[in-house]
Order: C-alpha cells, then sequence, then structure tokens
C-alpha cells in the first residue's frame, strides 16, 4: 500500500476500499495474539487481544481489509466471522496507509494505529512463529465457530463493549478447547498425555494451576481502581464487573457472561446469565441460580440495593430493594405465604401487581419491588412481606 500522505487521502482510500464487491462493516475486529498449540502446532488455544473494536473504527477495518488483500488473502464478507494471519508486510501496509494520523496515536487516540505500531517494531526486533498473530472480524452476532472470534465476543463482555445478555454465545463450548492453564499460559492436555514421562522424569513438568475452557477474568482485564477481586480464581473471564465491585474469597464466584451494573459486595455466586443490580449484596455463599439450574431457562437480574442472606438461593428476579433470608431457597415452584396485610403494602409499590389470594408460587412474585422473604422458625412457612430495610452497602469499602 502507498504511504498516505494526508487524512482526505485516508477517506478517499477508505471509500475506495468499501467498493470491495460484497463489502460490510465487521460488527467487530481485533488484532490477537494466539497461543498455539504445542503438540498441535496450527491450533489456537487462547486469544489475548491488546484492543478490540466493537460497532466502531471501520476505517481501521477497511484498512485491515485492504492490507490483507495485498497478501492475497480475500476477505469473504458472507462470512459470519473471519480469522485471517498476519505477517510483517501486513503491518507495514496498515502503517503506510495510517500515516497522517501517526503523530497522534497516543494514550487514547488512535489505538489501532497504536497495536499496529507495536506489533511492528516487536517483530522486526524478534521475528514471529507462523499463525502467532492475527486479525479477526466478526460479521453477525451468530454461533461462534472460532477461538479467536469467542474471545474477541468474551472481551467485549468484560470490558462492557456490550451489555450481559445481550451477544449470542452458541458454540463458544465447542469453540475453545479445554487445556491446562498454568502461570496463565495454555498447555494442551494432549501434549501432557504424550510427553507425560520425559516431562516428570526432566522435572519439568509444569504446575497446572486448573482445567478449564475459559482463562481468568484477570488474566486478560484490567479491573477499574475501585473494583477488588481477592482471589483470582474466583470471575471467570467474559465476566462483567462494574466500577466498586468487591468479590471476596470462599464461596464467591462469577461465571461469564454475568455479573454487576454497580457498585456491590458479592461473597456468593453468580451463575452464567444472572445480573446483579447497583448498591446489592450477595451474601456469603448465597447462590443465583443460572439458566441451567432451576430457573426454567429465565435468566436472572437482582434489582438494586437487594441483599441475599448467607447460604441463600435465589431462583426468580428481584426487583429493587428485595430480601432474602439467610438459608432460605425461593424458587419458580416455592410456595409462598403473604398475609393479607402484607400484600396490599406490596401492592402498593407494584402498582401494576393485581394478585389474591395467600399462597403464591415465587413465579408470581418474580420482579417485583420491595418484598423481604423469610421462614418461619416454628412453622417452616416461606413467607413474604413489605421489606421495611433499606440496603446500604460501606462507602469505605467500595
Amino acid at each position: 500500500m502507498e504511504t498516505i500522505q494526508t487524512a482526505d487521502a485516508f477517506k478517499a482510500l477508505i471509500e475506495d476500499i468499501k467498493k470491495i464487491d460484497g463489502y460490510r462493516d465487521p460488527l467487530a475486529f481485533g488484532i490477537a495474539r494466539v497461543d498455539l498449540g504445542q503438540l498441535n502446532v496450527d491450533k489456537s488455544l487462547q486469544a489475548t487481544y491488546p484492543i478490540i473494536n466493537w460497532d466502531e473504527n471501520f476505517g481501521s477495518a477497511a484498512v485491515f481489509v485492504k492490507a490483507l488483500s495485498e497478501q492475497g488473502i480475500n476477505v469473504d464478507f458472507s462470512q459470519t466471522e473471519v480469522v485471517c494471519n498476519i505477517n510483517l508486510e501486513f503491518l507495514k501496509s496498515c502503517l503506510n496507509a495510517f500515516t497522517p494520523f501517526a503523530d497522534e496515536a497516543y494514550g487514547d487516540a488512535h489505538k489501532n494505529i497504536q497495536v499496529v505500531s507495536a506489533l511492528y517494531t516487536q517483530l522486526i526486533e524478534n521475528g514471529m512463529i507462523e499463525g502467532e498473530y492475527k486479525v479477526t472480524f466478526i460479521y453477525d452476532d451468530a454461533a461462534l465457530k472460532s477461538v479467536e472470534a469467542t474471545y474477541l465476543k468474551l472481551y467485549a463482555i468484560s470490558q462492557a463493549k456490550v451489555g450481559l445478555r445481550e451477544i449470542c454465545l452458541d458454540g463458544a463450548f465447542g469453540a475453545l478447547p479445554n487445556v491446562a492453564w498454568s502461570n496463565g499460559q495454555p498447555i494442551e492436555l494432549d501434549y501432557l498425555r504424550e510427553f507425560e514421562i520425559e516431562l516428570k522424569l526432566a522435572n519439568e513438568f509444569p504446575h497446572i494451576d486448573f482445567v478449564d475452557k475459559f482463562p481468568r477474568f484477570l488474566q486478560h482485564i484490567i479491573p477499574a481502581d475501585n473494583t477488588r477481586i481477592l482471589d483470582t480464581s474466583k470471575v471467570r473471564f467474559g465476566a462483567q464487573l462494574a466500577a466498586g465491585t468487591t468479590v471476596m474469597p470462599g464461596a464467591s464466584y462469577i461465571n461469564f457472561n454475568a455479573g454487576t451494573t454497580g457498585v456491590s459486595m458479592v461473597e456468593g455466586r453468580i451463575s452464567s446469565s444472572a445480573i446483579v443490580g447497583d448498591g446489592s449484596d450477595v451474601g456469603g455463599g448465597a447462590s443465583i441460580l443460572g439458566v441451567l439450574s432451576g430457573t426454567d431457562g429465565n435468566p436472572i437480574s437482582i434489582g438494586k440495593n437487594c441483599l441475599l442472606g448467607a447460604n441463600s438461593v435465589c431462583g426468580i428476579p428481584l426487583g429493587d430493594g428485595c430480601i432474602i433470608d439467610a438459608g432460605i431457597a425461593i424458587l419458580e415452584g416455592t410456595k409462598i405465604a403473604i398475609h393479607p396485610e402484607e400484600l396490599k403494602k406490596i401492592m402498593d409499590v407494584n402498582t401494576n401487581m393485581r394478585m389474591e389470594g395467600e399462597i403464591f408460587k415465587g413465579k408470581q412474585l418474580a420482579g417485583l419491588y420491595g418484598i423481604h422473604y423469610r421462614q418461619n422458625s416454628l412453622t417452616g412457612e416461606i413467607t413474604a412481606s413489605r421489606s421495611t430495610r433499606e440496603i446500604k452497602l460501606n462507602a469505605d469499602l467500595h
């Protein structure tokens, strides 16, 4: 690609590239460093993106497409996702196109140029392995096929480029290989089995931290300054943590495509697809069920300023200001008694609620505001009443 000298010339270049037959802007794209298999060297184990683009920076995407075409790689725009190897010539072509903006590429400006420039310098100094660096394009929010596209979507969730439960993650488990993780690096299980004898005799068998398809959140994401994760194993990559979230050690866990939307205390389990609202407290050992664990496929959202007591189980969505007392389970089929005077108070704050009777299933109360779920210690009966407590997190801790 010839060196572009002015911003107008760059604009003209992009317009020309977009005339390519079938061209369309990607939903997402980025350049990744890919960890390849130790035994199967053409197998991708993990993709690390210094920067991802989600529905933005289409000029950079066009430049990447053009640079690929100059290396004889034509992007198939009809595919839902495209993954291509890149080399020094690709990077040089991109830098030639980005010349008008090179001096501005620092800090938060022109991050794609910064990635290309840093990688070009690195490869000039150290060389590269075929397939170690790739560019990924996602054209449709469809079921996932590759490791690279799966990681790009997980980045988008964990970096809050998209909201929880807003994008398709179908196919992710099939796309990602199950690997051994050692000091943040993935190792093929087939490789460990193949060379187990030699590695152990040479005292080179790695210390395995865990075995999973997903890495840990902190292996890829830098959290906000006032976000605390006290045990790296407690948050899976693909989770989303709002600033001010504290994840304590012990029984806490946040799965992928789950997390918090505001300042929260997490000492329990937030299963996949579960969302916890601002100011809420998930008590020690409490569990919010995921879509595969008893919610009849209905994802659970916990409202603002809610409290899930220690070792409680929540299987229904909660509106703002709700409390589930310690040790009890509120599921879709749980029979819950509401005395008439309490039912009236609950309806006063849930103006769309029109219910009669004294015994309800948990599913009937899903999403309602200001309810306190208790268990009568004498009879064992589960009851609901209008909550009179205001849930406030300790501001010094968040």
